[in-house]
C-alpha cells in the first residue's frame, strides 16, 4: 500500500473511531497497579497560563493552580538529606500510582465520546481513559494541548530552526536557529517524507504508530479549537507575540520537528572527528609526533581503563581504533574553513536574551528552551534489598524550566482493533508524548540517562564541478559512486517584528547548509591536497521518530513481562541513551543506539574518505538506513549487584565518541560510593537509603580533584619527564589550582 494511501486510510479509521467506541469509565484508583512507585516532576503539570493568569503574574507573583506545586517538594529534599527517614518519604515525593482516589478528584471531563480524563485536585495530573487505544491516544493530544500549548509551539518552531520568526529576533533565539539548522535541516517536503516512509519501512507497526500519531494530532487540534473560542484556554504569550489568533493547526510533522529537536539534543553522539583531528595534529606539531600522538591519546579518554562504567566485569566493544587504519582524512594543516551558517542577515540586533529571557515560557519565570543538564540512576538488586524487591530511584535532570520540557500523564486503554494495551504512567517530552518516555508500568519500572557513544561519522568527500570544469576548495559538485552530484542547498530565511515580548528591531536573518549522500557540509578544507567537503552523517537523520517502536512497547503490559523483553524494546530506540529497569524480582540495564557497523580497518575517530569502500555497512543512501550492530554487542546487564550512571561510560571497551569523553574522576563514583557503602559486609538497602543517597551524591563536587596524580600517572613519574611533558605537567598543575580554587570561590 503506498504511504500516502496508507495515510489516507487511518485519517478515515480516526474520524471513524469515536462513533464506533463506547464511552470509558475511568479505572477504580490503583486498578492493574503493583504499587510502590514515586515520582516528582517540578515545578507543576501545569504549564498554561491565560492572559488574565499571566497579567495576575506578573503583577503580583500569583501562579495558576497547579503551576508549581511539586516545586517546594523538590527544592526541599536537598535539606532533608542525607538525613530523611524512611516515613516521610511521601513528604518529597508524590505517590505515582495508576488512577485518582475518589476524593481526590479535581475533575472528569470528556473531549470525545471515547476517551475520558480525570483530573486530581493536588497536582492537577491528567489520568486518561481511552475506550480504545483511538481515544488514548485523542486524549493525550488534547492533554499535552492543555498544559503544554504554547511551549509546544515554540518547539515545533525551534525544529524547524525558525524560532526567531515566531517569538523575535533576540540573539537566544537566532542561536537556538542556527544551532538546530546546523544539524536537523528539513524543509517541510522532508518532515512529510518521514511520515510517508514509516508504513513503507515498518509495515503494519509503522501504520499503527500513524494511528496513534492522527488521533493525537486531532485531539491538540481539538483544544485549539475550543482555545480559539474560550480566551480562558488560550495562553496569554499568543498576545504578548502579537498573535491573539493563536496557534496555526497542528499536523504529523510537527511531531517530527519536535522530534528532531530533543533527539539531536539528548540522543546523540559523535561528530567532532574534524575538529579532534585538528587537536591531534596541533599537538603533534608542538610536541613532535609521538608525543602528541601519546598525549592525544591520554586527554581524549578513548578507553580509560580507570573510568568508572556502569556494567562491571564484562566488556563490550565498540569504537575500537585499528592499527592500520584505512581510509584515514587528515585535512592538510591550516586548510580548513569551517562552514558558514548565517548566510545573510539584516536589521535586528538587541542582547543575547531570547524567548526564555525576553518571554518566560508558559509566561511564568521560564528558563530557556534547553540548558545544560545531566541525568542519574540508582538501582540495588533484591540479593541488597531489605526488603527483597529491587530498589530503583531515576534522576533524569533535563535541566529546570517553567514549565517543564516534559510532562506527566497516566494512560490506560484496553486491546482492541484499534492496537495493543497500554498502561503506564510517567513524564514524556512535551509534543512527543504519544507514549510514557519515562516511567512505570503495572509491575515494573524504566528511566533513562543520555549515553552519546558515536552514531556521526565525519567524511572527507571529494569536490567536483558539475559543468565538467576543474574542482575548486568552493565548488558545489561532489564525488558518490563514481558521479559528480550538485549540493542541495537547504535555506531558512527567517523574519521577525519587535513585539511586546522582544523588542529587538525588525530584521531578516537567512540559514544555509548543504546536504550531500554523506550528511551535512561542516566545513571545506583539502586532504593531500585535494579539494573536499567534509560532512557530518548522523544515522538518525530522516529517522526521527523511529524510535517510538521502543516507547510504543514499554508502554505495553502485554509486551513487557520480564528484563529480557524490556532490553529488546530498549533497542529498537535509535537514540543513545542508557535505559534502566526494575520490577518486583529484577534490574537490567541496556545502551540503546542505531550504532552503524564500520568496515574493518576504518577508525570512526577521525575523518574518513567518502568512498563506497568505507561505508557503513549495508548502507542505503536513499533512506539512510543501515544494519545496526548485533544486539549482544550492547552494553547490557541483568541482576547485577547495582547499577549507577550519571552519563558515565557504559562498560569498558565501549569508546567515548569525542575528546575527553570518560575519564578516571567521574560524578557518577559518588554513586557508587553511596551503593558500595550501603551493601558492604552483608548490609540491605531501603528505597530511603537510595534517596538519601542520590540527594547527598548531588551536593558533591568532583571538580579540581585527582588531576595532577592522574597526569603524571599517565605521563610518568616527574624525575623521568621529557621537556615537553614536564611543561605539560605544569600546564595540568595550574589547571588543578585554578579549578580549586573556582570551586572554592562557589
Amino acid at each position: 500500500m503506498p504511504a500516502r494511501v496508507a495515510i489516507a486510510v487511518l485519517c478515515a479509521l480516526a474520524v471513524l473511531a469515536p462513533a464506533a467506541a463506547a464511552a470509558p469509565a475511568p479505572e477504580p484508583f490503583g486498578t492493574n497497579d503493583f504499587g510502590g512507585f514515586h515520582d516528582i516532576l517540578p515545578p507543576g503539570t501545569n504549564g498554561t497560563a491565560n492572559a488574565a493568569q499571566l497579567t495576575a503574574f506578573l503583577a503580583l507573583g500569583q501562579r495558576p493552580e497547579h503551576n508549581a506545586t511539586q516545586l517546594p517538594m523538590y527544592g526541599d529534599l536537598v535539606h532533608a538529606a542525607p538525613g530523611l527517614p524512611a516515613d516521610q518519604l511521601d513528604k518529597y515525593f508524590k505517590d505515582s500510582t495508576f488512577g485518582v482516589p475518589p476524593d481526590q478528584v479535581e475533575r472528569t471531563y470528556s473531549p470525545r465520546d471515547d476517551v475520558v480524563i480525570v483530573r486530581d485536585k493536588q497536582f492537577g495530573v491528567p489520568h486518561i481513559y481511552g475506550a480504545t487505544r483511538d481515544g488514548a491516544m485523542f486524549g493525550l493530544g488534547y492533554a499535552a494541548a492543555e498544559d503544554r500549548l504554547f511551549l509546544m509551539d515554540a518547539l515545533r518552531h525551534v525544529g524547524r530552526a525558525e524560532l526567531s520568526s515566531f517569538a523575535g529576533g533576540a540573539q537566544g533565539n537566532r542561536d537556538f536557529d542556527q544551532m538546530q539548522w546546523s544539524v536537523a535541516p528539513y524543509t517541510e517536503d522532508d518532515l512529510q517524507r518521514q511520515v510517508d516512509q514509516f508504513p513503507q519501512l515498518y509495515g503494519a507497526e509503522g501504520l499503527q504508530i500513524g494511528r496513534d500519531s492522527l488521533n493525537y494530532v486531532a485531539g491538540v487540534n481539538q483544544y485549539i479549537d475550543e482555545a480559539k473560542l474560550d480566551p480562558t484556554k488560550m495562553p496569554g504569550e499568543y498576545a504578548a507575540l502579537g498573535r491573539p489568533q493563536g496557534p496555526d493547526p497542528w499536523k504529523l510533522t510537527d511531531i517530527i520537528a519536535t522530534a528532531a529537536l530533543v533527539g539531536g539534543i539528548f540522543g546523540k553522539g559523535g561528530g567532532g572527528e574534524l575538529a579532534d583531528a585538528q587537536t591531534l595534529q596541533a599537538l603533534q606539531g608542538a610536541l613532535g609526533k609521538r608525543h602528541g600522538k601519546r598525549v592525544w591519546r591520554d586527554f581524549r579518554e578513548l578507553d580509560d581503563p580507570e573510568a568508572p562504567t556502569t556494567v562491571k566485569g564484562k566488556v563490550f566493544r565498540y569504537g575500537v581504533p585499528p592499527r592500520r587504519p584505512r581510509g584515514l582524512a587528515m585535512p592538510d594543516p591550516g586548510s580548513v574553513t569551517p562552514a558558514k551558517i548565517v548566510a545573510n542577515e539584516t536589521g535586528g540586533g538587541g542582547g543575547a536574551s531570547g524567548l526564555g529571557a525576553g518571554l518566560a515560557l508558559g509566561g511564568l519565570g521560564g528558563a530557556r528552551i534547553w540548558q545544560h543538564g545531566m541525568s542519574n540512576a540508582l538501582l540495588v538488586s533484591a540479593a541488597h534489598s531489605q526488603s527483597g524487591h529491587p530498589l530503583a530511584v531515576f534522576g533524569p535532570q533535563t535541566g529546570y524550566f517553567a514549565p517543564q520540557l516534559l510532562m506527566e500523564q497516566d494512560v490506560h486503554a484496553p486491546a482492541s482493533d484499534a492496537g495493543p494495551a497500554i498502561d503506564a504512567r510517567g513524564a514524556a517530552f512535551a509534543g512527543t508524548n504519544l507514549y510514557v518516555e519515562l516511567g512505570h508500568g503495572r509491575d515494573y519500572a524504566w528511566s533513562a540517562t543520555s549515553a552519546g557513544q558515536d552514531i556521526i561519522d565525519t567524511y572527507a568527500v571529494s569536490l567536483c564541478d558539475p559543468g565538467g570544469g576543474a574542482a575548486g576548495k568552493d565548488s558545489n559538485g561532489y564525488l558518490f559512486h563514481g558521479r559528480c552530484l550538485p549540493m542541495e542547498d537547504l535555506v531558512r530565511k527567517n523574519s521577525w517584528e519587535p513585539n511586546l515580548a522582544d523588542p529587538t528591531p525588525a530584521g531578516t536573518e537567512t540559514l544555509r547548509v548543504q546536504r550531500t549522500k554523506y550528511g551535512l557540509v561542516i566545513a571545506r578544507g583539502t586532504v593531500r591536497g585535494k579539494p573536499v567537503a567534509f560532512t557530518n552523517l548522523r544515522r538518525t537523520y530522516f529517522h526521527e521518530i523511529d524510535s517510538g517502536f521502543g516507547f510504543a512497547d514499554l508502554n505495553n503490559p502485554d509486551a513487557i513481562r520480564t528484563p529480557q523483553d524490556f532490553q529488546r524494546a530498549a533497542n529498537k530506540i535509535l537514540y543513545t541513551f542508557n535505559w534502566f529497569y526494575a520490577d518486583d524480582k529484577h534490574i537490567a540495564y541496556f545502551n540503546s543506539g542505531a550504532n552503524p557497523v564500520r568496515p574493518a580497518g576504518v577508525d570512526q575517530n577521525l575523518p574518513t574518505l567518502g568512498r563506497r569502500r568505507y561505508e557503513w555497512k549495508g548502507w542505503n543512501p536513499d533512506d539512510n538506513t543501515a544494519p545496526q550492530t548485533a544486539f549482544e554487542a550492547h552494553p547490557q546487564a541483568v541482576d547485577q549487584d547495582f547499577l549507577t550512571s550519571w552519563n558515565n561510560k557504559p562498560a569498558r571497551g565501549y569508546r567515548a565518541s569525542g575528546f575527553g569523553g570518560y575519564g578516571p574522576v567521574y560524578r557518577s563514583q559518588s554513586l557508587d560510593f553511596v551503593i558500595r557503602n550501603g551493601i558492604a559486609g552483608g548490609r540491605k538497602m531501603t528505597l530511603v537509603d537510595l534517596v538519601n543517597g542520590m540527594e547527598d551524591a548531588g551536593t558533591v563536587d568532583l571538580r579540581g580533584t585527582q588531576v595532577l596524580p592522574w597526569a603524571l600517572k599517565v605521563i610518568g613519574p616527574p624525575d623521568r619527564l621529557s621537556p615537553a611533558d614536564r611543561a605539560l605537567a605544569g600546564a595540568v598543575n595550574v589547571l588543578r589550582a585554578w579549578a580549586i580554587s573556582g570551586a572554592h570561590r562557589r
